[in-house]
């Protein structure tokens, strides 16, 4: 008799979306297809609940190891998501209701279905907001809404940036320098409501840390160097990646991070680092960077990823 092939469901952007060369959930499914899995992918506007069941529609799919087309559609189907062995949450942020609706679909399965991340541990880490644990290792950090509370932060550090809770990739971030604009600010707070403010780190232009998280462990890190005239290093803001080593500093609070998302359920993440300090940014939705370390190393994570996920109970 024919073993039944194991199924992946992955939630994720529309298929299209997909980046070859740096698309971290490419790779891991790459990685899943060598182990014997059947990829499902969806996106979370299909997403439903049909008497108790939880449903998606989408596609079985199988992705090639190629540069022009690198997916072929197998099947269109709705799936009963309780018949995924694991299920990946890959979609990237903003962290905004449809993020967390969709966890509130998941959980309905966490019984019957490994999930990564933890979509009850998704919405608890809730990524900048989580770092408040530890301010001891970051640069001066507030979280206000407050007009007032972002003067008085401003006039002891001069120059600070202010950060959207829900924000990703480097987007909507706003720089603070020594002239005030009381009026930009009042419309940024309107539309972004509470935010994260911080102290203006200027090596931010050398570029900052990315250091990958798995299963509690730290595996590894990139450093991502802003474009020219840029103080943004993420990757999908025209940031390169070389290779890096982590110092003594770095090292210690990565395990320290590492070691409370492992007990908070958070098996894959992200953090990062400028100047030896850890700047809030807990990546736990969609962490990305695997291909560009698995370039520089020759190492593949993604590899280590499964190797540890497929060991676990």
């Amino acid at each position: 008799m024919k073993k039944k092939q194991k199924i992946l469901s992955v939630q994720a952007n529309a298929l299209n979306s997909i980046n070859i060369k740096t698309d971290t959930t490419l790779l891991l499914c790459l990685e899943a297809q060598k182990k014997g899995f059947k990829i499902f992918w969806y996106e979370t506007k299909n997403l439903s609940i049909q008497n108790t069941k939880v449903f998606a529609k989408g596609y079985f799919v199988n992705f090639l190891n190629e540069k022009k087309v690198f997916y072929k559609i197998i099947k269109k189907i709705e799936l009963d998501l309780s018949k995924s062995d694991y299920l990946l949450i890959r979609q990237n942020p903003p962290f905004n209701m449809d993020y967390v609706i969709s966890t509130l679909y998941l959980e309905k399965i966490i019984n019957s279905v490994k999930i990564i991340n933890n979509p009850i541990s998704i919405r608890n880490v809730s990524e900048k907001f989580y770092s408040t644990k530890f301010f001891r290792f970051m640069p001066p950090t507030i979280f206000t809404k407050n007009l007032q509370k972002i003067y008085t932060f401003h006039k002891k550090y001069k120059k600070v940036v202010l950060k959207p809770i829900d924000g990703y990739a480097g987007k909507e971030i706003l720089f603070l320098n020594k002239k005030l604009d009381k009026n930009k600010i009042n419309k940024y707070l309107n539309r972004k409501g509470h935010v994260m403010v911080q102290k203006f780190l200027p090596q931010v232009e050398q570029g900052d840390k990315r250091v990958f998280i798995i299963n509690g462990k730290v595996c590894g890190a990139i450093k991502r160097i802003p474009k020219k005239n840029s103080i943004l290093s993420n990757l999908s803001q025209g940031g390169k990646a070389i290779s890096t080593e982590l110092n003594y500093r770095e090292n210690k609070i990565s395990k320290i991070v590492a070691k409370d998302l492992l007990k908070n359920k958070i098996y894959f993440a992200g953090i990062d680092f400028v100047a030896g300090y850890l700047i809030g940014d807990i990546n736990v939705t969609s962490p990305t960077g695997l291909p560009q370390y698995k370039e520089l190393t020759g190492i593949n994570l993604a590899k280590v990823f499964w190797e540890n996920l497929l060991k676990l109970k």
